[in-house]
């Protein structure tokens, strides 16, 4: 027995041995940095400022600030990053001029002029960037019998065609519902929150359904879909109630296996859609169950928390991807509210973006759904008044785009992060200065650098003993792309 265990000792030192050693260090011999910034005071717009090189650096000193990066550990796979084609995005899209839609188009989604948008999110029927609320059945008709979707072909369908087509002809969709009908609430509104019906419950399921097929019969593949926006909100506008319980027994019972039964099994189903507040307690009561969590492929989230006064609760969605690291994390909405034209150029709107998209891919998050691609010069249209900010706006007076600087900020993740890239380890040594690192299917190595600072951050991009000498500037973020 001694000899036995002797023999297990040796060997469990040998595969231990051999994993340590099976780590392949990243070499940044012959790897030059290029870096990419959008500044605050300059006329940086994810433009080229600067090549670096890599010079020994064996052990920093505690003095010498430092990015610290580890490509051998890796994380989760990146889908993408991208925006909501919504009514109030296609209705403004269509008041612009023929060669400003086309600009708009290769902006977002082109990869080398743009910065190669892959993702979309788009409603089930009405929500309230909307200029009306609206269904796509007439009456109570609980058949479903005279579903289409005329109400958007005039505007959304085309947007979203044309964006599918600049993104190369491939873009991962997927759909959300605002409220259900308001014959199948206990309210009977579509807006105002309510609960739905219990003995409407498949009836509903059987609308996702139609929605689906529909649109991927007039040429929109949807990707996945999730079960509710917002649910514990009650709005002014298209919403819904659902307890956890609710959510977990509606896609056991209902929308999971109405989804199988139609053939559309393979959709993507994503629980919650709504804050990062009750994010863990949402995904515990699903995901805790097997019958459901068959069903889910992730967990959605806002960024809206912060309406309490609370800052953005991140460790929130770190434990759902600890406690539940077979489920992916999607960020399907964010923006800022309260649109004021005297406020679009406020440098603010980018940091925002900045720190939740950095702070949202550490936490695990896979994909990153930015709100409306595109409002009106009234951050609109919007049914019930709720006026919020875009990246791009449009003067539908003027024709003219109006690119904030979230859109640039958003780009400088998009733009270098591709799809398949890997998350890897990076850390800073100081917290003025916020990280993130992928490591794309090329091999090239980017590093998103965030400084929210009055000052100007000198420090070393460092890899296994060597260092690249580089500077942040003030309220700026850079991509250092290494190749």
């Amino acid at each position: 027995m001694k000899k036995l265990f002797l023999v297990l000792i040796a060997s469990s030192s040998f595969y231990l041995a051999n994993a340590q050693t099976a780590v392949k260090k990243y070499n940044t011999a012959n790897k030059t940095v290029t870096v990419y910034t959008t500044a605050q005071n300059t006329d940086l717009r994810l433009s080229q400022n600067g090549t670096l090189s890599f010079s020994p650096l064996a052990q920093p000193l505690e003095t010498q600030p430092c990015i610290f990066v580890d490509p051998s550990r890796t994380f989760q796979t990146f889908m993408g990053v991208g925006g909501a084609l919504t009514d109030a995005s296609a209705e403004t899209f269509a008041k612009l001029p023929k060669d400003k839609q086309q600009e708009l188009l290769k902006a977002y989604y082109n990869a080398n002029s743009g910065i190669g948008y892959t993702i979309g999110r788009t409603t089930i029927h009405s929500c309230d960037f909307s200029s009306d609320s609206y269904t796509y059945v007439t009456n109570e008709d609980a058949s479903l019998s005279t579903f289409n979707v005329a109400h958007d072909e005039k505007y959304r369908i085309p947007l979203i065609k044309q964006a599918i087509a600049a993104a190369g002809g491939k873009l991962t969709l997927y759909a959300a519902p605002w409220s259900p009908l308001a014959w199948m609430k206990d309210n009977n509104d579509m807006l105002h929150g309510g609960k739905l019906k219990p003995e409407a419950r498949q009836t509903w399921a059987n609308y996702y359904v139609k929605f689906i097929k529909t649109y991927e019969a007039k040429g929109i593949p949807i990707w996945g879909l999730s079960t509710q926006n917002e649910p514990m909100a009650k709005q002014t506008w298209e919403s819904c109630i659902y307890t956890a319980e609710d959510e977990r027994d509606f896609i056991k019972n209902y929308l999971g296996p109405t989804l199988q039964k139609n053939g559309l099994g393979s959709k993507k189903l994503i629980a919650w859609d709504h804050n990062r507040d009750l994010a863990y307690q949402r995904a515990s009561t699903i995901l805790s169950d097997p019958e459901a969590a068959k069903y889910v492929w992730g967990v959605g989230y806002h960024w809206y928390e912060t309406w309490t006064g609370s800052a953005m609760q991140f460790s929130n969605i770190k434990m759902i991807n600890d406690a539940f690291p077979d489920k992916n994390l999607i960020f399907t909405e964010g923006c800022k509210e309260k649109f004021s034209m005297d406020s679009i150029r406020n440098w603010s709107l980018g940091e925002k973006y900045g720190n939740s998209m950095i702070n949202d891919f550490n936490c695990g998050t896979v994909a990153w759904t930015d709100w409306n691609i595109l409002l009106d010069e009234h951050g609109g249209p919007n049914h019930v008044g709720n006026f919020c900010f875009a990246p791009v706006h449009a003067n539908t007076q003027t024709g003219e785009l109006i690119y904030t600087n979230a859109f640039y900020y958003i780009g400088q993740f998009s733009k270098f992060i591709r799809p398949g890239a890997k998350r890897i380890s990076t850390a800073s040594s100081r917290d003025a200065l916020e990280t993130t690192a992928f490591q794309n299917t090329d091999g090239s190595v980017v590093v998103v650098v965030m400084n929210r600072t009055d000052k100007k951050l000198d420090y070393n991009l460092w890899i296994n003993g060597t260092a690249a000498q580089a500077t942040s500037l003030p309220h700026s973020i850079s991509s250092l792309v290494i190749k």
